[in-house]
């Protein structure tokens, strides 16, 4: 499984393990009564008839961690959060498993669909972090981001 690499990055995939641990911390933030969660999992794709076993990610690591500390202003700028974690997979992430975390919290529900919404598109074309497909047979093909 992972390993915590800095605030943000993990090696390999984010095990479910840290995931419950980070749910767990915000008990006692008492304040909150809204979480929302998005997990992106590494999707077992048929691209030319070769089924994806997992994706290799590469970042410009310090450019990356730029680009979230602005995306994490603005969206506290613009909605009224208490908590925002960004977790996102370097190395191999094999099929099924979890590569990708935007996890959000606030007083209440309603506008943290939204918030979250946009965090996660805004990491996908904005953060310079970059996958690389790789099939059942060891090919591999540069990951094109779709919605």
């Amino acid at each position: 499984m992972g390993k915590k690499i800095d605030k943000v990055f993990f090696e390999g995939a984010i095990p479910a393990t840290f995931l419950a641990e980070v749910i767990d911390k915000h008990r006692t933030k008492t304040g909150i009564g809204a979480h929302n969660i998005f997990m992106g999992q590494v999707r077992a794709d048929e691209m030319d008839g070769k089924e994806v076993a997992a994706i290799e990610f590469s970042s410009y690591t310090s450019m990356a961690h730029e680009k979230l500390s602005e995306i994490r202003e603005a969206a506290f700028e613009k909605y009224p959060l208490h908590c925002l974690h960004i977790y996102h997979s370097l190395g191999r992430v094999n099929a099924g498993e979890i590569c990708f975390v935007v996890f959000a919290s606030a007083e209440r529900r309603k506008m943290i669909y939204q918030a979250t919404e946009e965090i996660v598109n805004r990491v996908k074309s904005e953060v310079p972090i970059f996958g690389k497909e790789i099939f059942a047979d060891e090919s591999h093909a540069w990951k094109v981001n779709t919605d």
